[in-house]
């Protein structure tokens, strides 16, 4: 089993297959708009615009479980992706991370990957999930790991297969 093995709901609710990445490095992140860490999406753009033509996507999802700091709309977070952050990398529809509601990809991540004390949930908003070529998850980091500081290992996986 890999990333490419599951369907993800689109912001306007179509379903798509993450195998339509295959090939490519990703970084998977649950995000919200009205976070202390929304900043972020300024630094996942950067590194989506750094590395996008060398095989690389961000894929975002929006999360409401963490104090509610996700309360929009899907139209409306696209909306604010777009006019605050100019984001290109596709940002899906609102997902749960946690609980008996999670998203299958979710509980997918955090069992392959589980946090510090092997903890399985995720702690906040802004938890990313590195991916490499092949699906494989290689790295979970903290949602206060920024973005800039993750670009080394992008360019690791990259750098492998370019």
């Amino acid at each position: 089993m890999s990333v490419y093995d599951f369907t993800v709901a689109t912001a306007d609710g179509n379903e798509t297959a993450l195998r339509a990445y295959q090939g490519q490095v990703i970084l998977i992140v649950n995000t919200a708009s009205k976070c202390g860490f929304t900043p972020q999406y300024k630094g996942l753009q950067e590194l989506q615009v750094r590395f996008s033509e060398r095989g690389f996507t961000v894929l975002a999802f929006p999360c409401n479980q963490f104090g509610h700091q996700e309360p929009g709309t899907n139209q409306e977070i696209q909306d604010f992706c777009k006019l605050t952050y100019d984001v290109t990398f596709p940002v899906f529809g609102k997902v749960d991370v946690n609980g008996d509601e999670a998203h299958p990809l979710f509980k997918y991540l955090k069992r392959a990957v589980p946090g510090i004390l092997n903890s399985e949930s995720i702690k906040w908003n802004f938890t990313k999930f590195l991916v490499d070529q092949n699906g494989e998850i290689v790295k979970r980091y903290a949602p206060q790991t920024t973005p800039d500081s993750i670009a080394d290992d992008i360019e690791n996986l990259i750098g492998i297969h370019s």
